[in-house]
Order: structure tokens, then sequence, then C-alpha cells
């Protein structure tokens, strides 16, 4: 008979502690990390992968989406619009309008073009943009000025634990090729995606209903040159869905097991070397170049927060808004992120970036892109070097602290110190 569990005896080298630790380098974990890192705190960053950037960089979706309402008015500021910099730093993929790279050699100063209302009369004409960039490069690039503010960045490392003192995280526990270790912590920021530290540590979670659709998107290289091949769609909800959307496989996909996870990359491997070959016919010079490393998931499980912000909130004000974000898929709604989306109601010092905040499901096809990554990033990173209580802190001192490094708070002005 096969035994059904293994008891361990577990001695666990504490080697090092954190004022702020990140958990997940993807784009809201790099923004956070920066943030923390900016307001003086020691930072740590443990990626699982080797390279930063998540999704945006090891799963090929190279899309940096608009940071503007599409119409005409940018949303997003601070780092959502220095890492759009950042991501364009060493030139552009695909054809877009030269005013982007309007200093892209120096991120962080000056303003982006995105929604280029001003300088740009395609703006006036509805024209929206978005920046196809070098995943690769990009996440080099991110690394780079990751260290150069300071931050530990910790690769291989996978989270797999937490010690709890009271309702604290007192220490992070996580593998990687040096065996199992710990940090002592004073705050945490779960960017992992998947609120996997909010589930190690006790914090209450949801998970997507409609679960993901798979998803294939690769590199390639032909007679006619390099592109990327975008096979599978992000998921659409219910009430927004019109017609037959093509999907690779009627299967769908929570994306938080392992045998999930193992059957989505083999099945999106299957994808992509059908449609190579597919492709062979026309071009026999045609050869893939770079196929994700990771699972190709959007949304699996976020925290239950203070306050779940819907899609039907547009534009409305909240006094404790820590940014803005436009919808990337539609023209004109744009919606303030309460700091109260970003914190749950058990654990003291753990916060939350990315797709994990507390949105309704709609909602989070709006809140898990590139752009309100790096703004619940931005966020989170400096919440968490100001506080290990994240319901006690003052959040006047918060949004002065974003207002310093960029950040419009408000969709609509709402004092001297806020345009």
């Amino acid at each position: 008979m096969m035994d059904k569990f293994i008891s361990e005896n577990l001695h666990t080298s504490v080697i090092g502690e954190y004022e702020v630790l990140i958990a997940g380098g993807g784009v809201a974990g790099v923004a956070a990390a920066l943030a923390a890192a900016r307001q003086g705190a020691k930072v740590g960053l443990l990626e699982r992968e080797y390279m930063l950037g998540g999704l945006a960089t090891a799963g090929l979706i190279a899309i940096y989406l608009p940071l503007c309402d599409g119409m005409g008015k940018q949303v997003s500021f601070g780092i959502a619009e220095e890492l759009l910099k950042l991501s364009i730093r060493y030139g552009c993929e695909g054809e877009l309008p030269t005013a982007w790279l309007e200093g892209a050699d120096g991120a962080g100063e000056g303003r982006a073009v995105h929604s280029a209302a001003k300088t740009d009369p395609g703006a006036a004409a509805g024209r929206r943009y978005d920046a196809r960039f070098n995943p690769q490069l990009f996440a080099i690039a991110a690394e780079q000025l990751l260290v150069k503010n300071g931050v530990s960045i910790h690769y291989g490392t996978a989270v797999c634990g937490v010690k709890m003192e009271e309702n604290r995280i007192s220490h992070v526990i996580a593998e990687n090729k040096s065996g199992r270790v710990a940090w002592r912590v004073k705050s945490v920021v779960d960017a992992t995606g998947d609120s996997d530290l909010c589930r190690m540590a006790g914090e209450k979670t949801a998970l997507f209903g409609q679960q993901n659709v798979l998803a294939a998107w690769y590199y390639y290289v032909g007679k006619n040159g390099y592109g990327l091949k975008t096979l599978g769609i992000a998921d659409v909800p219910e009430e927004e869905k019109s017609g037959e959307i093509s999907l690779l496989t009627k299967r769908r996909f929570q994306g938080i097991t392992e045998e999930e996870l193992s059957e989505m990359m083999r099945l999106s491997h299957g994808v992509i070397l059908e449609d190579l070959l597919d492709m062979r016919k026309m071009d026999p010079e045609c050869f893939p170049v770079t196929i994700a490393t990771i699972p190709q998931v959007r949304m699996t499980r976020r925290i239950c927060g203070r306050y779940v912000l819907d899609t039907s909130e547009e534009r409305v004000p909240f006094a404790d808004s820590i940014g803005a974000v436009g919808n990337w898929k539609r023209r004109g709604p744009a919606y303030e992120i309460p700091y109260r989306c970003l914190y749950g109601e058990t654990v003291k010092n753990l916060i939350t970036a990315g797709r994990s905040i507390s949105v309704t499901d709609a909602m989070w096809d709006v809140t898990r892109v590139i752009p309100a990554c790096a703004v619940t990033g931005q966020a989170a990173g400096t919440a968490a070097a100001l506080t290990d209580c994240f319901a006690a802190l003052d959040v006047g001192l918060l949004q002065r602290r974003l207002r310093v490094d960029g950040v419009k708070l408000h969709l609509q002005a709402r004092g001297p110190q806020e345009g």
C-alpha cells in the first residue's frame, strides 16, 4: 500500500532580513520593488524564473497596453509611465509613432507620448497606441534598473510557505538551488499573480469564475522577417461577449495546480508546432525563435480585500485612490483604484499588487494588464516601505508620497496639488 504522507523534520535556515520582501518579479513586482527601494527600504525580490517581467517577458505577452482612457487623456502615471519608456528603450517592435521613442533612452524623464492628443494629430482622430516591446531586452533593462536602485534579486526562488506570529508574517520561506531558506520580514508584497502568499498566510481569496482559455503565443522568423504569433485570446467576461470567440480548445483552466499548468504547456506546445508546420507550407524557411517559458494564464486567484472594485464604477472618485487606469478594451472608461483593494482583513503586514488585487471578475480583465500592474505595484511598494500594518497606514501620507513620485491619484482635479 502506498504511503499517503511523508513525515519530514525540517530545519530551515534564516539567511537574512528585509524591510520589504516582494514575491513575484512580474511587472507588478518590479514596480513594487522599485517604489519601496526609492523610499529607502531594504528590499528583496523573489522570482521563481530566471528573468524579470512575468507574463510580459517569459510569457511573451509583449504589449504595453495604453496609459490613456482612449479619449485623448493619459490616466496612468509614475512608474507605469517609466516602465513604458524602459520597455522601448532599445526600440519598439512593429510600426508605432516616432513620438513613442522621444526620450525613451532616459526612462523617468520627460513625458511619454501614449495618448498623444497634444503632440500627435492621430489622437484627435480617435487612435489609441500600445507599444510592442522586445521581451528579452525589457527583462534585462528592468533587472539593471532594480539593481541600480539597490534591490536584491533572488532568481530561481519559489515561495513555499510563511511563518506566522499571530496575524503577521514574520518569515517568508522559499526553495531554490541552495535548498530551503527563509527571510525575516517586516512587510510583504504578494505580486505572485496567483495570490500564493495570501493563501499560505490564511488571507481570504477568490478564484476567477470563468477560468482561463488556452493561449500559445510565440516568436518566429521566416523569409519576411521576424514576428510574434498571438494564438489564443484573453478571456472576455460573459456580459461583454458578442458573437463567437475563437478558442484553441474548449477546455478551460483554473491555472493553480501543477497538473493543469503542465497540461496547458503541453497543449500550447502542440498548437505552436502545428501552426508552425502549417506556415512552412508557404515558407519553408520559417522557424520558431522563442516560445513562452511559463503558462500564459491571465486570471487565477485574488485577494478578497477591504473593497472589491467593479467595472460599473467608471470615474467614481475614491478618497483613498492610489492611481487610475483606463480600460484597454474600450474607449472612455477609466477607474480610480482604492487603496483598500490592495489588502485584506486578516494579515496585517501583507499587501497585494497586479493580478492579485481585489476586483470583480469583469474588472479583473482590466486590472491584470501591464499599466494597472505598474500602478498597483508602485502603491503597494510605497505603502510597504511606510508601514507594517496596512490597515493602519495614514492614506494621506501614502498619497503624498505617490504624488511626489509622479502619480496622479484622481481622474478629476481635487485640489491645488493635483492636475
